[in-house]
């Protein structure tokens, strides 16, 4: 039974991916259009929790996401972009990006629900242990499960 009190978790269930798993107490299909839709997106992406500078998304097999963060005090800004490989409303999504060798890294992410309460699986599969590795050094676990604090915060607002 799925649970929405159950704080999010994160595993490692392989040398090559990173898991995070997550319930939020909204139905699958608003989840997951907080995933696939740039006004939303926007709002509840940014670990710190600002509103994103650009947030552009072509929500299709094949097209592209860019998520720029508001610039830091150094005037850089954080990108996070990637393609889509698979869009399959309201159950998942699987988009590639960049990995820390050049390579690509995916990203799947499955929205069960129950009663009302969606339940996300997020797999990040990395192309070597050492990509994996790359990205827990620079804390791609942490930064996710505020990003999926912030993604709660954001469902549970009057719509």
């Amino acid at each position: 039974m799925i649970d929405s009190r159950t704080p999010t978790e994160a595993a490692l269930p392989s040398d090559f991916d990173i898991q995070i798993t997550r319930s939020f107490d909204a139905p699958r299909e608003r989840v997951f259009d907080a995933w696939t839709k740039a006004e939303q997106v926007a709002e509840w992406w940014d670990p710190s929790r600002r509103r994103l500078a650009r947030c552009e998304i072509d929500p299709r097999p094949g097209g592209a996401f860019r998520f720029e963060h508001q610039k830091n005090a150094d005037g850089s800004a954080h990108v996070f972009a990637g393609v889509y490989r698979e869009i399959t409303p309201p159950s998942r999504l699987v988009f590639t990006t960049p990995s820390p060798s050049g390579g690509v890294s995916i990203g799947t992410l499955q929205f069960h629900e129950h009663q009302g309460v969606t339940r996300l699986v997020m797999t990040i599969t990395c192309s070597s242990k050492a990509d994996r590795d790359a990205l827990l050094r620079m804390r791609v676990d942490a930064g996710t499960i505020r990003s999926l604090e912030n993604l709660s915060a954001f469902l549970a607002r009057p719509t």
